[in-house]
């Protein structure tokens, strides 16, 4: 993106919002903080971490454990907690993956601007190990309530959880989701890298920050899962971190994208830590950045938009004095119905969530229900006028054929019956055509009932001469 558009991007945005790729990066960076273009575009040196660097914040890092030791999280990694098995704290990983989002979140370099920097440098990283398989970024058979329920015990005010898996039918994790969000923690979760599937869980409970992926000019990374649940869109593509062995890597996924999110989260929760989570929620939605081109906003790539760490973090006295409440609370949960998703499709709707197989056109009619029996309605008139109109036709041949041949040529008139049928079709048509009169539904998968506005969003379109998104 140019400068001029980012400049007319900030004018139609609260002040101090993304500069998205005008910000210069640091002097002097070794290889690895040079290949963070995340720290240039967001102007964090600059413009954020004179402001804010997390300090007096735990973020919760519900993943394969963090790598304490390495240099550039050394003295950032509270004891936390392995539901492994394993009998440690877990301030070890095996896997890689808990490390890198630790360290997009709050890594803090090393020396003279060597190693990588998270966005919130100064929080503090909760690690809860669990089971992680790297490449399915999906975890099965643990206990993610209690890992949740763990890290808001333990302070915990902002919750990354960077993989998919767990069932929402597991009530004990709807519970954990509904304890955090009661406990007024912002709950943060990758919207999935699996562009044709529908977004699955922990994103899909009501009250998560949803994240989904954009490269370095702000396009929607190709692989991100994109859908109605999206909040906020943050980077993505190849993004320099943390590895094991004290080592550093590139990779590219919304499990960064989530990790940049929560970071934002956390220095907004330094800043102003009287702010409750729907204020840090709603401060990053409405200063989050609005590329062009696209028709609204929130939409299913972006949300709301790319998150803006400048931007959350500028004085905003509307938000700020708002509603307290998580504004995602009334959001529409994933519909798998008829999907084969039996690890994530809860085998009963939620009170929030689509009726199973709601939005399926070609779902089949109950016996009994209205729409049936309209149909069979239909069905009967069309017979009846069909028999209907073969007695009038009958009769009408009966009666040329006396006042052709006088009262001696009755007899012969019934050849003239097998031309009936034809007629029927006209009457029979009202019946049969019932079916083109049903409403026609979405199709079958997730979102928001069809003609209705996202629940707890502003409307998707603005005003004449307003931005409903300004504050």
């Amino acid at each position: 993106m140019t400068t001029s558009r980012s400049v007319r991007g900030l004018a139609a945005l609260a002040a101090g919002a993304l500069l998205w790729g005008v910000s210069a990066g640091p002097a002097a960076a070794d290889q690895d903080r040079q290949q963070q273009w995340v720290l240039n575009k967001y102007g964090l040196a600059k413009d954020v971490w004179p402001v804010s660097q997390g300090d007096q914040v735990i973020v919760a890092v519900i993943d394969s454990g963090v790598d304490a030791g390495h240099p550039d999280l050394a003295g950032q990694v509270l004891p936390g907690l392995d539901l492994t098995g394993g009998g440690g704290d877990g301030r070890v990983d095996t896997e890689g993956h808990g490390t890198a989002m630790a360290s997009d979140i709050a890594a803090h370099g090393h020396g003279d601007n060597a190693g990588v920097m998270g966005i919130a440098p100064k929080a503090k990283i909760l690690p809860v190990k669990f089971d992680f398989n790297e490449n399915l970024g999906s975890v099965d058979n643990v206990d993610l309530g209690e890992g949740i329920r763990f890290a808001v015990d333990h302070g915990a005010k902002v919750i990354n959880m960077s993989f998919y898996g767990g069932s929402p039918r597991d009530r004990g994790y709807r519970d954990a989701i509904n304890y955090a969000i009661q406990k007024d923690v912002v709950l943060v979760s990758a919207s999935g890298n699996h562009a044709d599937s529908p977004i699955d869980y922990p994103a899909g409970f009501p009250g998560v920050v949803v994240v989904s992926g954009v490269a370095q000019d702000g396009s929607i990374w190709p692989k991100s899962t994109t859908g109605p649940q999206v909040t906020l869109a943050a980077p993505a593509d190849s993004i320099h971190r943390a590895d094991l062995k004290q080592g550093y890597a590139t990779a590219s996924g919304t499990s960064e994208a989530a990790a940049i999110v929560s970071g934002i989260a956390a220095l907004v929760r330094s800043k102003y830590p009287n702010l409750s989570a729907g204020q840090v929620i709603n401060r990053m939605t409405k200063s989050a950045f609005k590329p062009e081109g696209q028709s609204s906003f929130p939409n299913d790539k972006y949300g709301y938009g790319i998150a803006s760490p400048s931007g959350a973090l500028a004085a905003n006295p509307a938000v700020d004095s708002g509603p307290k409440e998580n504004p995602l609370l009334n959001r529409a949960e994933p519909d798998f119905s008829g999907t084969g998703n039996n690890s994530s499709a809860p085998s009963s709707p939620a009170s929030k969530a689509p009726s199973a197989g709601a939005g399926n056109s070609t779902a089949p009619q109950a016996s009994g229900d209205a729409d049936s029996k309209k149909s069979n309605t239909g069905m009967l008139i069309a017979v009846g006028g069909g028999v209907l109109a073969l007695i009038v036709i009958v009769v009408i041949v009966v009666l040329v054929r006396r006042s052709k041949n006088g009262n001696n040529g009755g007899g012969p008139g019934g050849p003239g019956g097998p031309g009936g049928p034809g007629a029927p079709g006209g009457p029979g048509g009202p019946g049969y055509g019932y079916q083109q009169q049903v409403p026609q539904q979405q199709p079958a998968g997730y979102g928001y009932p069809q003609g209705q506005q996202a629940p707890g969003y502003p409307p998707q379109q603005p005003p004449a001469g307003g931005n409903p998104y300004q504050s």
